[in-house]
């Protein structure tokens, strides 16, 4: 039968509305594809542009063994973020208005140029990049429990929910982005550590895979967009109280709380 992409389209906007998960679409329509899952996607977008919604950059997901093996796939995913989306750091974001999320510490890459596959490589993303800030990704499933496959997180527009990026740009030169290390602490404990070789081996490696994906569907990164490379070790659940602060070599840090 046929895909009802808007109608699935839909419910992840009901569902995100009322903080009411889904069914994993991957049980519901077991054949589903992940061409299929990034139309879902895109009709999704389309629904939050029509809205007022705003592209404001884009985000690689599960780029890191960490992330992989926390929900049980071998390779990266990518969704939109919207201006609706930011989120200012040192802000305390209301649980309710969010389902099950989880935060992860991420390198944020400015772009000054714009990047269009295919055959971008790490040379050309970094030659591209006006600098790089601490932040962090809320990510929050749509879909009940976690209970997700690749198609899943790819339908739900790759799981994203917030942005927090530090404005605090620092310039790429004598940076090695493999080697800047974080630890990220909930209400002054650590609670996670990472590497941005967790990241694809480096985190510029995966904005070129995003943007050699992206030029599939004739789409360009641009400049001004903010991108995020994916996270440098495995998320982790939030509860009313927390606060988090990611500490990173060179980059300083960032800090989040929840009510």
């Amino acid at each position: 039968m046929d895909l009802p992409i808007q109608d699935l389209a839909m419910s992840l906007q009901r569902a995100e509305r009322a903080q009411a998960p889904l069914q994993p679409f991957s049980e519901v329509y077991p054949a589903l594809s992940s061409a299929q899952a990034y139309a879902i996607q895109q009709a999704w977008l389309s629904l939050k542009q029509a809205e007022g919604g705003s592209i404001v950059g884009r985000k690689i997901g599960l780029t890191s063994k960490a992330m992989q093996q926390q929900l049980g796939v071998d390779q990266p995913d990518y969704g939109f973020l919207l201006n609706t989306m930011v989120v200012q750091p040192g802000s305390t974001i209301a649980l309710a208005e969010l389902i099950q999320p989880r935060i992860e510490p991420e390198i944020a890459f400015w772009l000054a140029e714009d990047l269009r596959g295919p055959g971008i490589t790490v040379e050309h993303v970094l030659r591209a990049t006006r600098g790089v800030s601490a932040s962090f990704e809320l990510v929050d499933s749509r879909i009940a429990n976690w209970r997700i496959k690749l198609v899943d997180t790819i339908a739900d527009n790759a799981s994203s929910a917030r942005v927090i990026a530090s404005e605090q740009i620092v310039a790429l030169d004598g940076l090695d982005l493999s080697n800047i290390h974080v630890t990220l602490k909930c209400n002054g404990a650590t609670v996670e550590e990472g590497v941005g070789s967790a990241v694809l081996g480096h985190p510029a490696a995966a904005v070129a895979w995003l943007a050699n994906k992206l030029a599939e569907f004739e789409v360009s990164l641009l400049a001004g967009q903010l991108i995020l490379p994916g996270a440098m070790c495995a998320a982790v659940s939030v509860a009313s109280g927390d606060t988090f602060q990611a500490s990173f070599s060179q980059l300083g840090d960032i800090t989040l709380s929840f009510s």
